[in-house]
């Protein structure tokens, strides 16, 4: 007897990884990050991407039920975790006070990637759902992280999602943060091109983040990374308030509570 097929709205679970489920995330990580784009990885021997922050994170994976693998993954580093990591991870990149010193509770959101074969939004739409379901439960007031835009092959095009971006989603001048690394000088832009949003980015600015300030060049994954900021107090989008009122299982609620 057949297996009947599972509909791309049921298809799809979020979870809060451990053991085995982390490794599988750090394997993905590896294929899209080094196999796939190319980054130069510090610890990559293993065919794992893997970093001292790793330790202290929730990892989230989104699973295919329909086959059992791990097709999306992100990692969540709360603030009290981040004390015992020696800080955020974005405070490689970003000098961040004016962020930091803002009343309320923090989490960010890194390293998330999704498998090729696997670039849906029903996969994105259950990724968010899941990081939905972990600041509900851990009532967090800001949720901030790196959103990359690849400058390879096009600098220019790159560019262009850059300028597009900041001209119509900057966060106030109270919430900047200032990079590190500045981005390498690039070409002109044209006037003729019409960006498109990386998925992760446009997902941000759905929920209404704002880009707070000039991006971080990331050299050793080639990237601009721009430093984005959402007040989880003021979402009131409809795509919004879909994320916020997702509601949380009892695996996940348990372990985003541990």
């Amino acid at each position: 007897m057949m297996e009947p097929r599972l509909r791309a709205a049921n298809r799809y679970r979020a979870e809060i990884a451990n053991g085995e489920g982390i490794v599988a995330s750090q394997r993905l990580r590896y294929r899209v990050f080094a196999e796939e784009l190319g980054a130069d990885l510090p610890d990559s021997r293993a065919g794992l991407d893997r970093d001292r922050y790793d330790p202290y994170c929730h990892h989230l994976l989104v699973r295919d039920l329909a086959s059992g693998d791990i097709v999306a993954c992100t990692r969540l580093l709360t603030d009290e975790a981040a004390h015992g990591a020696g800080g955020f991870y974005s405070q490689n990149e970003f000098e961040m006070d004016r962020v930091l010193t803002r009343p309320g509770r923090f989490v960010e959101v890194g390293r998330t990637c999704v498998d090729p074969h696997y670039r849906n939004g029903a996969v994105i739409a259950t990724l968010w759902q899941g990081i939905g379901q972990i600041v509900n439960a851990r009532k967090v007031d800001f949720l901030f992280g790196c959103a990359s835009v690849s400058l390879a092959p096009d600098p220019v095009y790159a560019g262009a999602v850059l300028q597009r971006l900041l001209a119509r989603h900057r966060a106030d001048a109270d919430t900047q943060v200032a990079p590190l690394r500045s981005l390498p000088e690039m070409s002109a832009l044209s006037a003729g091109i019409v960006p498109r949003m990386p998925p992760l980015l446009r997902a941000y600015v759905s929920l209404g983040a704002k880009a707070c300030g000039e991006p971080c060049w990331d050299p050793a994954f080639n990237v601009a990374d721009v430093f984005m900021l959402l007040d989880l107090r003021e979402i009131d989008s409809r795509y919004g308030r879909h994320f916020l009122s997702a509601e949380s299982s009892p695996e996940i609620r348990e372990r985003a509570l541990a």
